[in-house]
């Protein structure tokens, strides 16, 4: 459910105007934009601002404008796996992402072979303020910088790249870490962040190997594990001292999530089992390669990623044996695998790929540059030209045939998407539905009516979100899924669907003093096939009242499950909880302050 839809469908209410309904707006605020709207329009606005900066990215490795609106095209007919704007809005890296793509437009540019020295400034001050803004912004983005300071480390490493521009970046991810570190005051998970870790372990390790770039092809290589193996030691101890020191509560369980999530281990903990549970954190399914099959983006992909690795896999061989870098590739020598940003990227979709295939949530990380990086090599001469000179093409011409085929195959391309997909996006732009729940609108009503607006209301993490937005009443929990603690906390208010006595739901629900509890039907009589997932078989499983032992399911709880008990409104439930509303969606009851002992 996203959060702010039933806000949307209960427009015609008293959401947006206080809680008062017969309370009037002066005419000055007529006429200024509702908050929400501005909001909404923001968030579009960064939206139009990450589409041109991949617009930018294709344009300046093609060379051609006609790159860049076929990157876009795809963007926008992919957009279900592009971006999560439409699935909900106020969402972290809705504001976050838009920045790391102007970061990547910027640092695209910034390692081009045929930049002048302001043009290269401009992108490094580009980068800068984006990378710190980006951090900034999403408390997971040290994470994708560490992804792609890993891309950067192997180019560096591998001799693809000149040493300087990977210093350079270097120094922008350390102070934009300890900006970030002060204006987010004193974040200590910055510290133990693997981002500052591999960019420790870089530093001392190229200390230490001075002359790794010079011998012979077999000292060489052996020469790159060992610089390898010191920067992953030195980066693996810097971040276990950090966290001696300065104690960091996520890390421990970022690690053990993983390794659930890799098959490595196994846990009845409820907040790793609820994670696990989640769309975004979950194994790609196949739907997402047959709908970029479908939109034509995948098989392109494809062609282009494999010409570029393997033009890639020739430049590092070349490198190694000793050949030094040409920083003048011309279209002749067919050799689009010398290009440092053709590189950077094939290592980007690589290892953002990867991710995907683990997350189905990092898919929104993958599939833009999917479609930028296939934009730009079927428009790029070099591609088709370095395929031609694998072929040895002497019939025509190849500089002549890879100019036509950059020109022809993105036209074709480009006119089969606009005739099958263009009339589709102008329908959907155009069907402008509205969400309505009138339950949620029944429940929205009465709270902003009939209760006061110091009580604290405990719920599902998605309820209360949209109860916070539309009312403003406290909540004890929120869908934030990256703080332990809070997840902690939404373990105890879902105890409401566990086998749990009246008592021992009593008392953790007044150790977060909530005054009202909701009892939603869909959480408690969930009917999904799936089983594993529901959140009363994880509650269940995490309680100890439910052992599945083969094909057998144990129950050892005596209590029955709460949310179905409180209903038949007898005691002891009565005693601690009073119903004061129910809709055919929602129960909401009173945590008694004085128990009445009622029989």
């Amino acid at each position: 459910m996203n959060p702010r839809a039933p806000c949307r469908g209960y427009r015609a209410g008293p959401v947006f105007h206080g809680r008062d309904e017969n309370h009037t707006a002066p005419p000055e605020a007529e006429e200024s934009v509702e908050p929400i709207y501005f909001y909404i329009g923001t968030v579009f606005g960064l939206q139009a601002v990450c589409v041109t900066a991949l617009f930018v990215c294709s344009w300046v490795m093609s060379g051609t404008c006609v790159a860049g609106m076929l990157a876009v095209s795809w963007f926008v007919i992919n957009r279900q796996d592009t971006s999560k704007v439409d699935q909900g809005i106020p969402l972290r890296e809705n504001w976050a992402l838009p920045y790391f793509s102007c970061q990547v437009a910027a640092l695209t540019g910034f390692l081009s072979n045929n930049i002048s020295s302001a043009s290269e400034m401009f992108c490094y001050l580009t980068m800068s303020a984006t990378t710190f803004t980006f951090l900034l912004l999403w408390e997971h983005g040290h994470y994708v910088l560490f992804v792609q300071a890993l891309c950067l480390f192997l180019l560096d490493s591998l001799d693809l790249v000149p040493h300087r521009k990977t210093t350079d970046i270097n120094k922008v991810y350390l102070s934009s870490l300890f900006l970030t570190y002060l204006f987010q005051f004193q974040n200590s998970s910055l510290l133990s962040s693997p981002l500052l870790s591999l960019l420790i372990g870089s530093v001392l390790a190229r200390f230490f190997q001075r002359k790794m770039k010079m011998g012979p092809l077999v000292a060489r290589v052996m020469k790159l594990l060992l610089h390898f193996h010191l920067v992953f030691t030195s980066g693996i101890t810097f971040s276990y001292l950090i966290k001696k020191l300065f104690p960091v509560s996520n890390g421990d369980f970022t690690l053990k999530f993983l390794e659930v999530k890799l098959g490595l281990n196994m846990t009845t903990d409820f907040v790793t089992n609820f994670l696990l549970c989640q769309d975004g954190l979950r194994a790609s399914g196949q739907d997402l390669f047959l709908r970029l099959t479908h939109t034509s983006v995948l098989p392109f992909y494809v062609l282009v990623l494999t010409v570029c690795l393997l033009s890639t896999v020739q430049t590092v061989f070349r490198r190694l044996s000793g050949q030094p870098m040409n920083t003048s590739v011309r279209l002749e020598g067919g050799r689009i695998g010398e290009q440092p940003v053709v590189i950077y990227h094939v290592f980007h979709t690589l290892f953002f790929g990867f991710l995907t295939l683990l997350f189905d949530g990092m898919k929104y990380l993958w599939t833009p540059y999917v479609c930028m990086f296939t934009a730009f090599g079927v428009c790029s001469p070099d591609l088709w030209m370095t395929v031609f000179r694998w072929l040895k093409l002497k019939s025509i011409h190849p500089v002549v045939l890879s100019l036509i085929l950059s020109t022809a195959v993105p036209t074709i391309i480009g006119f089969s998407l606009w005739r099958e997909f263009y009339p589709r996006v102008l329908a959907e732009l155009a069907d402008l539905q509205e969400f309505y729940d009138p339950d949620m609108v029944e429940l929205i009503s009465w709270i902003r009516s009939q209760v006061p607006m110091a009580a604290v209301f405990a719920g599902s993490p998605l309820l209360l979100g949209t109860i916070k937005l539309c009312s403003g009443s406290v909540v004890t929990s929120l869908p934030i899924y990256s703080d332990v603690t809070l997840l902690k906390r939404t373990e105890d208010t879902y105890q409401v669907y566990a086998m749990r006595s009246a008592e021992d739901v009593y008392k953790r629900l007044m150790a977060q003093k909530t005054n009202y509890v909701i009892v939603e039907e869909s959480i408690c009589n969930d009917v999904q096939l799936k089983k594993g997932c529901r959140v009363k078989d994880l509650l269940d499983i995490s309680n100890r009242h439910v052992v599945h032992d083969r094909s057998q399911i144990d129950s050892f709880s005596k209590p029955g499950r709460f949310c179905q008990e409180i209903k038949m409104n007898y005691s002891p439930y009565t005693n601690y909880f009073t119903r004061v509303f129910w809709n055919r969606s929602y129960h909401v009851y009173k945590v008694n302050s004085v128990i009445s002992f009622q029989y």
